[in-house]
C-alpha cells in the first residue's frame, strides 16, 4: 500500500536533519536510518520525482540518485514506477505466506 504521508511515517522524523544532509563516508551512517524504514519507497520517489539535489532520501545519496535518473531518463513518474513495484512485491510476499500456510 502506497502511503501517501510518509513524512509522519519516515524514520528519520525524529532525527537530526543534519544527520541527513553529509558529505562522504558519513552517508553510509545517514543510509542505515534508511534500512528499516517502512516509508523508504515513498521517501526515494519524491526525492527523484522532485529533483532534489542534496541529501540522503530513500536510502540514497545524491550521487546515487543522479546515476539512476541519468540510467533511466524515461521514467516519467517515480512514483508510479515504484508504487506498482511496491505493490506486486506485496502481492507476491502474501501469496508466499498463503502458500506456506496451505503447506503446512
Amino acid at each position: 500500500m502506497w502511503i501517501t504521508d510518509w513524512t509522519a511515517r519516515a524514520a528519520c522524523r525524529n532525527a537530526d536533519p543534519d544527520a541527513l544532509f553529509v558529505q562522504g563516508a558519513a552517508q553510509n551512517r545517514a543510509k542505515l536510518i534508511c534500512r528499516g524504514c517502512p516509508v523508504r519507497t515513498e521517501c526515494l520517489a519524491d526525492a527523484l520525482d522532485n529533483r532534489i539535489e542534496f541529501g540522503v532520501w530513500g536510502g540514497m545519496t545524491e550521487r546515487e540518485r543522479r546515476a539512476l535518473l541519468r540510467r533511466r531518463p524515461d521514467v516519467k513518474s517515480w512514483r508510479e514506477l515504484l508504487e506498482t513495484a511496491k505493490e506486486a512485491y506485496e502481492r507476491r510476499v502474501e501469496a508466499s505466506k498463503e502458500g506456506e500456510l496451505v503447506a503446512s
